[in-house]
């Protein structure tokens, strides 16, 4: 049986801010997802990333599809505008009540490339589905989300009861002990900062966290399952970086008028 996530208990990635990183994150946490490019500049300020560093990773974004620009507006490519989905539902996830039984996906076509196989995995994955054996995919039917209608070009969805006890069958699938672990680390990472770099870079981390969140009902769960308080903390934490994002920009529109 295969485990699908391989983040070992207490594992953080952290990479480094980067120009590109703050802006996609800043845009992707904004509804609707659009910032005039002078706002975008001043209010990435408190971020340790320089003006000239943001026009110039902007006009790159532009270039590579990431960004629209209209009337010096920037606004998220339909891609990202998918990718500020997943993370809404990462953050939010729709649950129903749990009745006991699984979605299941099992893979019927052949014949399809490597590329193929792994975009396939992707969605699966996206999905909050984990792989059972090769070509076999489950997960508890507690999600509200809608079930993508072109997948049945290559694939059967339905539900079932499988046998074997549920909590033994998440715990093979998942190894939640592991995503517990680092959620914990995350969550005490996050209130530990005091930066706003510092506090950015780690709520970057926790989005990342919270997508491979596979969202059990709480019957299946390990005690003192730490999903919601991370996504209460990252819910707070989301909210004074964007306040501090507008307070930069709201002060630099009073102050820089004579430096345009």
């Amino acid at each position: 049986m295969r485990m699908n996530v391989t983040a070992q208990p207490g594992e953080v990635d952290l990479p480094p801010l980067s120009a590109r990183s703050v802006v996609l994150s800043l845009l992707l946490g904004t509804h609707p997802p659009e910032m005039a490019a002078k706002d975008l500049v001043r209010g990435v300020e408190p971020f340790g990333v320089g003006g000239s560093t943001v026009r110039a990773a902007l006009s790159r974004m532009v270039a590579a599809g990431d960004l629209r620009r209209t009337d010096g507006v920037y606004r998220l490519s339909d891609r990202l505008l998918e990718r500020q989905r997943r993370q809404d539902d990462a953050v939010h996830p729709d649950t129903r009540a749990w009745d006991g039984m699984w979605e299941m996906a099992v893979i019927t076509a052949t014949g399809r490339g490597p590329a193929e196989r792994a975009e396939l995995r992707g969605r699966l994955s996206a999905l909050r589905l984990a792989e059972l054996r090769e070509g076999v995919w489950l997960r508890p039917a507690n999600l509200g989300r809608p079930w993508p209608a072109d997948l049945g070009d290559v694939l059967q969805h339905f539900t079932a009861r499988p046998e074997r006890p549920a909590p033994g069958l998440a715990a093979g699938l998942w190894p939640l002990d592991a995503w517990a672990g680092t959620a914990r680390v995350l969550l005490a990472h996050v209130e530990s900062t005091r930066r706003p770099a510092d506090r950015f870079t780690a709520l970057a981390a926790v989005v990342r966290h919270l997508l491979a969140d596979p969202v059990l009902p709480a019957g299946l769960l390990p005690a003192d399952w730490p999903g919601p308080a991370l996504r209460t903390a990252y819910g707070h934490h989301q909210r004074e970086l964007v306040a501090t994002v507008s307070g930069a920009g709201a002060q630099a529109g009073r102050t820089g008028g004579a430096h345009r």
